[in-house]
């Protein structure tokens, strides 16, 4: 390797290394934070004078007025719920679009493409009064529908791994009496690790980050609330001084079960991106 060539590379991992440091400088301060003795949301210094497990305790003992464990409960039973529904329908339309041929294919594809490119906040009040209607207003049903009604729009990175599949075994299958159903459950989704994996995580995350939807829906369901909407409440003006330290223990909580699940599924997420958006 030349000199100017080990110059670059020293050049690009120095960048990386201070651009890695950058990202995790605030995940430090906010676990720093979580164990800080002293109450308030600003300090002059970022190493606390005192660390204590209090807060992480206090999610969970003092639930009268915060009640943690019931949002981490309706944030974890509605992710679930989500992440089931969402995975299927992407998959079953991105295995529609990558191998069937019908009339209309493509226009209802760049239809779908285009509506996908729409942030979902901008219908969020008709969904709401259309939700009143029917009488699902202030119910995790009707996260669950918001959350997983738009899941056929994103199907293009599923579709552009499916296409890398070859369709010799979607016509082996056929010879052998396979329907079509047989050939999505049994052959495709069991060579499709990646994808599945890659849909299930971000499907599984969004209700965990959703602010918008659930002030909607909810509005004062304080009992109804997700994670997201239930510490927003911890920092307002009247709580911010007393509970920010608990805010903190809580977003440290809460995003321990998305950790988990990446680590656990990280080499198939990694392959699903890399694939679909290399090919699609």
């Amino acid at each position: 390797m030349s000199r100017k060539k080990k110059l670059t590379v020293i050049a690009l991992h120095a960048l990386l290394t201070v651009l890695a440091i950058l990202w995790l400088v605030p995940v430090f301060w906010l676990v720093l934070s979580s164990f800080r003795a002293e109450k308030g949301a600003y300090t002059s210094y970022l190493w606390p004078k005192g660390f204590t497990l209090a807060n992480y305790q206090r999610l969970f003992t003092d639930t009268t007025l915060f009640n943690f464990p019931r949002w981490f409960l309706n944030t974890l039973f509605v992710a679930c719920c989500c992440c089931v529904i969402t995975t299927i329908l992407t998959l079953m339309v991105a295995y529609v679009y990558s191998r069937l041929r019908f009339p209309s294919r493509k226009a209802l594809m760049n239809v779908s493409l285009v509506l996908g490119m729409f942030p979902g906040f901008m219908s969020m009040i008709a969904i709401y009064h259309f939700l009143k209607a029917i009488g699902l207003d202030q119910t995790l049903l009707a996260l669950i529908l918001v959350y997983s009604g738009g899941a056929a729009l994103n199907y293009y990175i599923a579709k552009g791994f499916f296409d890398t599949i070859p369709k010799a075994l979607d016509e082996a299958a056929t010879l052998d009496g396979a329907t079509k159903h047989i050939i999505f459950w049994k052959i495709i989704l069991p060579n499709s690790k990646p994808i599945v994996a890659n849909t299930a995580i971000n499907a599984f995350i969004a209700p965990w980050v959703d602010f918008i939807f659930v002030s909607v829906i909810m509005k004062d369901n304080y009992n109804n609330y997700t994670v997201a909407k239930g510490l927003y409440t911890m920092v307002d003006k009247a709580n911010i001084f007393e509970y920010y330290t608990a805010f903190c223990a809580g977003a440290v909580l809460i995003s321990i079960p998305i950790v988990l699940l990446f680590i656990r599924l990280q080499e198939f997420y990694v392959g699903g991106v890399t694939a679909g958006a290399s090919k699609g």
